[in-house]
């Protein structure tokens, strides 16, 4: 089958030694930046955009992959030992896992998730082999409407399910485009948005607006804090890490349905690993004997919420691989560094760029049994991670990103527009509003612009065109309806209940 053949390529990439490096070296870098609370994946992956430019696009995709799933595994241990989630997907991986730890069942409950999320990346990992080619198949077959109306089902879907104000969504999204139309006019040849500055003739650099967005509004945003507060890390010795049979036989089923929502809420716009751990947790207390026992040790808050989103994580890559639309912020910087590998991510990234496509699918097994690895035998390490002062930390960062953002280009420019949206980022978060419907505005806007006018040049001007086929009419449809459902009182006050964290 041709299946089996193209996994025998993937592994042929993979298995490389550099190759299998870049593939450590992400899956390391995850789990510490998993580990360190208020750092993240995104901050990170936008931070090394600019050290790929120096790989082959194999090597970078399979390290900024192993970033982002490495990193569902590390925030699970201070989500456990210390009551402080590394990650926000681990947020309620926190409530039963530190009461666990509380009780002298740390080792059990960072078992748990270890195997669960390693269980529940092989499955996602299987999932998006099974369906790459399908789905890409069917994308070919697209026209120029069909994508149009599919991206802005995307970015309708996106803001409904994701958290906060869908208002607030809406609005970022919009600034997003808009600040995607910044540059010249491939059609026209004209200096759009530019403020009659030159060096923004090719657009707002995506590494610098990434790395200003995420990376220095998050190092503003934790300067607020005059002292640092004290890390009250539980235990640094963690003993027991192999569980029992009763808390095998107690997590095998909420694995499972972690695993399947992780799978189909990752696919989703705006889904990812955070909805599904929340929903898992919802879930679990749900249909639990004992829902009393959830927020008091209950095991099966730990090893839904961490399959979830270590499923949710790596099924986000179909859409992006398959389709070239980004389910989540983090993919869409994802698609930023194809595009700074010169790779065009959509439906023909399979046949141009085999070895790439297949590489990453099977990265993604290897790099879960690195984690494996890489979180229960070392999470003393771990733990001594989080004795990192942050006075140490953010110079280092900053640094970093400024040497990276300037080395693409070599502009000045570039690091004017970094710290600009880097300010723009912070005064967000002040507002509560969240940068990630921005992000995804900024890579969808100038897809969205490019196939909005391509259908109108290919049906002479006639906006009727988004309404004769089925398929365009039918999306338009489904998103309009989305848009408007997300308003009913009882719809907005269903998302605010998914995404409440329990005490």
């Amino acid at each position: 089958m041709d299946i089996f053949a193209n996994l025998a390529l993937g592994f042929g990439a993979v298995l490389e030694p550099s190759n299998l490096m870049f593939c450590f070296i992400g899956c390391l870098l995850g789990t510490a930046v998993g580990v360190l609370p208020g750092i993240g994946p995104l901050g990170t992956i936008a931070i090394l955009l600019p050290v790929t430019f120096g790989f082959a696009p194999e090597a970078s995709m399979i390290m900024l992959a192993g970033i982002y799933y490495g990193a569902q595994y590390g925030g699970s241990t201070t989500a456990i030992l210390i009551n402080l989630p590394g990650e926000a997907t681990s947020a309620v991986t926190a409530i039963d896992g530190y009461q666990m730890a509380r009780q002298g069942r740390a080792g059990a409950a960072l078992a748990i998730a270890a195997l669960g999320s390693f269980f529940a990346g092989c499955v996602a990992t299987l999932v998006i082999a099974l369906f790459a080619l399908p789905l890409t198949s069917l994308a070919l077959s697209f026209g120029p409407s069909d994508y149009f109306a599919l991206m802005v089902l995307g970015v309708v879907a996106s803001i409904a399910l994701a958290h906060g104000s869908v208002l607030k969504g809406l609005v970022m999204i919009v600034l997003g485009l808009l600040l995607g139309c910044v540059g010249t006019d491939v059609y026209t040849g004209s200096m759009r948005l530019t403020l009659g500055t030159l060096d923004l003739a090719d657009g707002i650099p995506i590494i610098a607006f990434g790395s200003g967005v995420y990376a220095i509004a998050e190092i503003l945003r934790g300067l607020e804090d005059e002292k640092e507060q004290e890390r009250d890390v539980l235990t640094t010795r963690v003993t027991g890490l192999m569980p029992t049979w009763a808390d095998i036989k107690e997590s095998a089923w909420p694995i499972l349905r972690g695993t399947g929502l992780g799978c189909i809420l990752g696919i989703l716009p705006g889904g990812g690993a955070m909805l599904s751990s929340f929903t898992s947790y919802a879930l679990e207390k749900k249909i639990s004997r004992h829902p009393e026992r959830f927020g008091h040790g209950a095991i099966a808050g730990v090893a839904g919420p961490e399959s979830a989103n270590n499923a949710g994580a790596q099924s986000s890559f179909i859409p992006m691989l398959t389709l070239g639309i980004p389910s989540n912020a983090i993919m869409a910087l994802m698609i930023g560094a194809l595009m700074l590998q010169g790779v065009a991510p959509g439906p023909n990234l399979v046949n141009e760029k085999p070895v790439l496509f297949w590489g990453v699918i099977v990265s993604m097994w290897i790099g879960n049994l690195m984690l494996v690895i890489l979180n229960l035998p070392l999470v003393g390490l771990w733990v001594k991670l989080l004795s990192v002062r942050n006075h140490y930390l953010f110079p280092a960062i900053i640094g970093f990103s400024a040497i990276g953002v300037y080395s693409v280009g070599n502009n000045p420019f570039d690091l004017v527009v970094m710290a600009v949206f880097g300010v723009v980022g912070y005064g967000l978060t002040k507002l509560d509003c969240e940068p990630a419907p921005l992000l995804l505005g900024f890579v969808l806007g100038p897809m969205l612009e490019e196939y909005l006018r391509r259908a109108m040049l290919l049906a002479d001007g006639n906006p009727l065109v988004f309404f004769q086929r089925p398929l365009t009419a039918g999306l338009l449809l489904v998103a309009a309806v989305t848009l408007f459902a997300v308003l009913f009182p009882a719809i907005r006050n269903r998302r605010k209940v998914v995404f409440a964290e329990e005490d």
